[in-house]
């Protein structure tokens, strides 16, 4: 922003790349973490384990309470160890190249709509190699089971 910082919380699949929750708040309380890995709960199941940064967010005992309160394991990426958390880090910079750095937001509201229609636009339109030149959600609609129709 021009003055001041946001921060994008986000959930993803790994297998598909989808984001499945976001939010851009002003801080980088637990809480926002919390609220995030919740809705993604609600709308897309409880996986058996949640991988994490080191991050204060991600070690608060409401961060950690969440996660384990719905059978979860967490996992959280060691020192140095760029593999555990490639998949997100690459969604990082890639919002980072492809929208937060071409911006000098003035406030909050206009950030946090820009920064989620680029969410939606990455989940929805942008191809990705690793995934054979497919999006996060026709990656992630392969998943998805089929349900037969009845006239």
């Amino acid at each position: 922003m021009a003055k001041g910082f946001v921060y994008l919380a986000a959930v993803m699949d790994w297998f598909s790349r989808r984001i499945m929750a976001a939010k851009v708040a002003i801080t980088l309380e637990a809480c926002h973490a919390v609220e995030v890995l919740q809705e993604a709960f609600s709308r897309h199941g409880v996986p058996e384990i949640v991988n994490t940064g080191q991050g204060s967010q991600f070690t608060a005992n409401g961060f950690v309470q969440a996660v384990t309160n719905r059978g979860c394991k967490p996992s959280m990426g060691g020192r140095g160890a760029w593999r555990d958390n490639v998949f997100v880090e690459r969604f990082w910079r890639s919002v980072k190249q492809e929208r937060v750095c071409l911006h000098a937001w003035e406030t909050v509201s206009p950030a946090r709509a820009s920064i989620m229609d680029y969410v939606n636009w990455y989940n929805t339109f942008r191809p990705h190699s690793s995934l054979g030149g497919r999006t996060p959600d026709e990656r992630f609609n392969v998943m998805l089971p089929t349900v037969e129709r009845t006239v």
